[in-house]
């Protein structure tokens, strides 16, 4: 059982950064891909950003592409999102989640239901 812990949320004005960070309570670096999901107010939880388990391979959404970094640090156990430019739009519930997967699979990677582990979720508020 991984449990996953998200910190890094808060309020910012549009156009600002925040680092959202995840600490796995094992090592998640061989086996497990790790993901960033958000849930606005009223819609589906949506993909956001997701890496592969060795950090060589990650993918984003459209809506995020050239804003949002995904990272991890598997001696640490961590996976970060850093967020720049941020838009009112982007405001949401951030879920970091994780999923066995050893090798780099791009569907698998941004499909919610693959998804075995999430954490609780922080919120992101962006005023405009």
């Amino acid at each position: 059982q991984v449990q996953l812990v998200e910190s890094g949320g808060g309020l910012v004005q549009a156009g600002g950064s925040l680092r959202l960070s995840c600490a796995a309570s094992e090592r998640t670096g061989t086996n497990y891909a790790m993901g960033w999901f958000r849930q606005a107010p009223g819609k589906e939880r949506e993909f956001v950003a997701a890496i592969s388990w060795s950090g060589g391979r990650a993918d984003y959404a459209d809506s995020v592409k050239g804003r949002f970094t995904i990272s991890r640090d598997n001696a640490k156990n961590t996976v970060d999102l850093q967020m720049n430019s941020l838009k009112p739009e982007d405001t949401a519930v951030y879920y970091c989640a994780a999923q066995r997967l050893s090798v780099y699979i791009g569907a698998f990677l941004k499909n919610i239901k693959r998804y075995d582990y999430w954490g609780q979720g922080t919120q992101v508020t962006v005023s405009s």
